[in-house]
């Protein structure tokens, strides 16, 4: 039985999202009450969110779908800062031209699981540079810094750690807690948003900037974490061999997206399909229940699901349709990742190493060589065993491209022009 009253909390909490609440009760009734306000920051050092964001997508999408107006806020301001939490080392700084284009980015990341628009639920997204850049330092300091314990900031763990391992903490990155804290003040002020979410790690961050609301204008204000994501076998989520997971379809296609999550270790499926997909808790708890090789079609469930929301239905199909060409009688299709090389260079011979950088398979000539001396590079299927092997025309299928395969699940084409 849930502790909750509000939709949203109870979805949540049900699909595994709650790792800690500010003020359980006094959130609950906020999440019952009118249109309730919640805001997600990400600052903007990627031109894209790879899929560690979407937990925090995702509950964006909950919330709006049970009646609350999501609040998207672009770091513009502390990108230029650089958020500490949980950083080992400074971030370098970006131009203004980078971190704007980074944001316009990040906005398409959101695009497909938000509705945005002028309605009362219709989600916004603003840039915190609007406000953090106007500020005059001294007036900042006297009209926020003195609501801030230096006792308190020392204790935080990013801090603490940093200070213990006698490693660089820069005064910048000290101010990062003030202008996180001032961002919930100044959407408090102009939206009357009264809730942040974000991970767990963003924790004393979150309080901060309650504490703040509370001090500056005597108002309530909540904050929720969920657990940082993590595969079974410890992994960080988003992360694989060949780079991050991102969202955008331009740094990670639709089928490599599928194939992601079709990959899903064995005891992740259920979990990951109660943070990532909207399929129903009694599919969800059929489908956890599989055993043996069943299990592949919880994943495949779990590919779809996914996919579609980023992607959409048509883009879900095609890569399971995709997946099952290459898995089942070899063939290739359309959806997988394809590189074209000009028509001569496969005429004069083109070394298999570097067909397998130019499809994405590896990320130089050197892991590719090194993919072919561990026996987990093949061509059309064939294990490659020499690292000078040439590709040549006559390696091209009937169906105009040569099969490129790194281990049993990655997959590209290769054509000519």
């Amino acid at each position: 039985m849930s502790q909750f009253k509000s939709d949203f909390l109870r979805e949540i909490e049900t699909r595994g999202f709650i790792k800690q609440v500010t003020h359980t009760g006094e959130l609950d009734a906020y999440c019952t009450s009118g249109v309730p306000l919640a805001y997600y920051g990400c600052d903007a050092t990627a031109d894209s969110l790879h899929v560690g964001s979407l937990v925090g997508i995702m509950t964006l999408r909950h919330f709006q779908k049970s009646g609350g107006k999501p609040v998207i806020l672009i770091g513009g301001g502390t990108t230029k800062v650089g958020d500490p939490t949980d950083k080992e080392k400074s971030r370098p700084i970006l131009t203004e031209e980078e971190i704007a284009h980074n944001a316009a980015g990040i906005r398409r990341a959101f695009e497909p699981f938000l509705t945005f628009g002028d309605g009362p639920t219709d989600a916004i997204m603003v840039n915190n540079d609007d406000w953090l850049s106007a500020l005059g330092y001294i007036d900042f300091l006297r009209e926020i810094g003195k609501y801030f314990s230096i006792n308190t900031m020392v204790k935080q763990d990013t801090v603490a750690r940093r200070l213990a391992n006698e490693q660089n903490y820069t005064f910048l990155e000290f101010n990062y807690v003030l202008l996180q804290s001032y961002d919930f003040l100044e959407l408090f002020r102009r939206h009357g948003c009264r809730l942040q979410i974000g991970g767990s790690d963003q924790w004393g961050n979150i309080v901060a900037g309650t504490d703040l609301i509370h001090k500056a204008e005597g108002g309530e204000a909540y904050g929720l974490t969920w657990p940082l994501i993590t595969t079974s076998s410890g992994a960080k989520m988003g992360k694989t061999a060949d780079g991050a997971v991102w969202l955008n379809a331009d740094k990670r296609s639709p089928y490599e997206y599928w194939q992601f999550w079709r990959n899903t270790e064995d005891a992740d499926v259920g979990r990951f399909l109660r943070l990532f997909t909207e399929v129903p808790h009694d599919e969800i708890d059929r489908l956890e229940a599989l055993e043996g090789a069943d299990i592949n079609i919880a994943k495949v469930a779990l590919a779809n699901a996914a996919t579609t929301l980023l992607h959409g239905e048509i883009a879900a199909k095609e890569s399971e349709l995709a997946a099952s060409a290459v898995f089942g009688d070899g063939s290739s299709a359309d959806a997988l990742p394809t590189a074209t090389v000009p028509h001569a260079d496969l005429a004069a011979g083109m070394l298999a190493a570097a067909a397998f950088t130019a499809v994405g398979l590896s990320k130089s000539n050197g892991e590719a060589r090194r993919l072919i001396k561990q026996g987990a590079a093949r061509v059309n299927d064939a294990e490659v065993s020499d690292v000078n092997l040439l590709l040549t025309l006559s390696d091209v299928g009937e169906n105009g491209a040569i099969k490129l395969s790194a281990g049993k699940k990655r997959h590209a084409l290769l054509k000519t022009e």
